[in-house]
């Protein structure tokens, strides 16, 4: 018989072994907390024990029809995609959630790509589905919500397969595809079990939270609260489409403590008729832009405790917050939402963050000297499907490359200064697009604002605001431009101040500065860069 070199025989290890999935949460959150609810999903209330069991006979249902390939969800914010969430998984096949605002042909390469072979889908996706069946020669098979879906479940034998490998694959994850197709990033199931654990640590989540779907769960997996949530064994409640009106009734309705999202929802729920101060603190996680020191103030006004997170498709979501020092609570409001600002220091799962110069040397701490950040540790991907050129571009040393542009205070915590590519290069001076929309947006007229570079024949490129206004306020071209000016240097200032009705954004809120760039360059002539 073998032994290890801490003396334990082969025939133990398993003693002290267990391999690490998401999955894993629901069992335990339905013995412990089995007869508690665990999803609210409009009239629909589902505990605990309830859910384990749906999901182990979807798990069993798709078992037997999925030839053990990739399961595609094509839902909105609902107890099917709760569902899918460990469902897919008990099956032993990769989860493919899809971004539900995709075109035809978005969908169809992702599901030809990923070799899905069963699509579950919601009902109000009927037509789009129909149309991406008819483009593949080899179509999965299509589950509808509903009664096909009641059907699986209700017939599926109870399966629950559980991983040799916790770093086996667990879910493919599509990035938006900006610039040519999107890459399909490997989650693993370890990544997934501590990055679940990571979020239920920082966001406080307990048997007592409440956590509303505001973020799709489609994106990085929900952040992985999916499992976080379970793993807490908090409360569920679903939300299909996010509208400000039906998050208040729900915040009011359900004693929500729990949500997360961009901070143009933040905007949303901020400024909405129905907004007014809650009677318990509502935690709010948000990312993807740096949320100006406006919209925390008027969070915090309302009772909405804002931390902010930084990530991406490639780390499971959020692989580092702004973690709040409690020294920061003596600064006075302006200064506490500057620090709130930042994007912060690595989750407590993941490794120290490093910001890193072009000559590949650390940046110095020194809050001035620009870097790009660069992230590893058991919360990023395994790497992109099919793809492993990509792979290596993405991590040359063993490093993800995040394409974001930050420096490294003296604390150790970073502060993200752009996207590579949103850098504004005027007459050689470099403007970071953020700090320029980070004034913009604490004008008192100003709802969302997005800053990116124009052609110019003198300077090459010069800043470019788009910006839109709260409701019943009103601002020039003038106003803006003195704003900035009263607060940056001058030649930070915009060149040209746009006011359109709405401002493009991706399916989870963020504005998508490529299509003002593509369309301001278009209208020019030239060639961006």
């Amino acid at each position: 018989m073998t032994t290890h070199p801490a003396g334990v025989p082969d025939d133990l290890q398993s003693l002290s072994f267990e391999p690490l999935t998401p999955v894993a949460f629901l069992d335990r959150a339905a013995a412990a907390h089995g007869d508690r609810v665990a999803v609210v999903d409009g009239d629909l209330r589902l505990t605990y024990a309830e859910l384990r069991s749906r999901c182990r006979r979807l798990a069993g249902g798709l078992a037997a029809i999925a030839d053990r390939r990739p399961v595609a969800v094509l839902v909105p914010n609902t107890h099917v995609g709760i569902e899918a969430a460990y469902g897919v998984p008990w099956a032993g096949v990769p989860l493919v959630a899809v971004n539900t605002r995709l075109s035809v042909g978005e969908v169809a390469y992702i599901l030809e790509h990923s070799r899905a072979s069963v699509l579950v889908y919601d009902p109000s996706f009927d037509d789009l589905v129909s149309d991406v069946l008819g483009q593949l020669a080899q179509p999965p098979r299509a589950i509808r919500v509903g009664e096909d879906y009641e059907r699986l479940i209700a017939d599926g034998e109870p399966t629950a397969v559980v991983p040799d490998d916790e770093r086996s694959l667990l879910s493919i994850n599509y990035t938006s595809g900006t610039t040519g197709k999107p890459k399909g990033v490997m989650y693993h199931h370890r990544g997934a079990y501590l990055q679940a654990l990571s979020m239920v640590g920082h966001t406080g989540l307990t048997p007592s939270s409440v956590h509303l779907w505001t973020l799709p769960m489609f994106h990085c997996n929900g952040w992985c609260f999916p499992w976080a949530v379970t793993a807490a064994a908090a409360t569920h409640v679903c939300l299909p489409k996010v509208d400000p009106t039906r998050i208040w009734e729900l915040v009011r309705d359900q004693g929500v403590t729990h949500l997360e999202g961009a901070p143009t929802v933040l905007s949303m729920i901020a400024y909405a008729p129905e907004a007014g101060p809650v009677e318990t603190r509502v935690n709010v996680a948000t990312g993807g832009a740096p949320p100006s020191p406006a919209i925390l103030r008027r969070m915090a006004e309302l009772g909405f405790e804002v931390t902010h997170l930084y990530g991406l498709t490639e780390t499971f979501g959020p692989a580092m917050l702004c973690d709040w020092r409690p020294e920061w609570n003596d600064l006075d409001g302006e200064a506490q939402a500057r620090m709130k600002a930042r994007q912060g220091v690595g989750n407590m799962i993941a490794c120290a963050v490093r910001v890193i110069t072009d000559d590949g040397s650390d940046a110095p701490a020194d809050g001035e000297t620009t870097g790009q950040i660069a992230l590893r540790g058991n919360n990023v991907m395994l790497g992109y499907l099919d793809d492993d050129q990509a792979t290596r571009d993405a991590a040359p040393d063993g490093w993800f490359r995040t394409g974001d542009i930050g420096v490294m205070h003296p604390d150790g915590y970073v502060e993200l200064r752009d996207r590579s590519k949103d850098v504004i290069i005027s007459g050689g001076e470099n403007i970071a697009s953020v700090e320029v929309e980070q004034v913009i947006a604490d004008h008192p007229a100003v709802l969302e604002v997005a800053v990116i570079g124009i052609p110019d024949e003198r300077w090459g490129e010069v800043p470019a605001a788009y910006v839109t206004l709260r409701d019943g306020e009103s601002a020039t071209e003038e106003d803006i431009v003195e704003h900035v000016r009263a607060h940056l240097a001058r030649f930070k200032a915009p060149k040209r101040v746009t006011f359109p009705d709405e401002l493009p954004k991706t399916s989870t809120g963020k504005i998508q500065k490529f299509v003002l760039r593509d369309e301001a360059w278009a209208e020019s002539g030239r060639k961006i860069g």
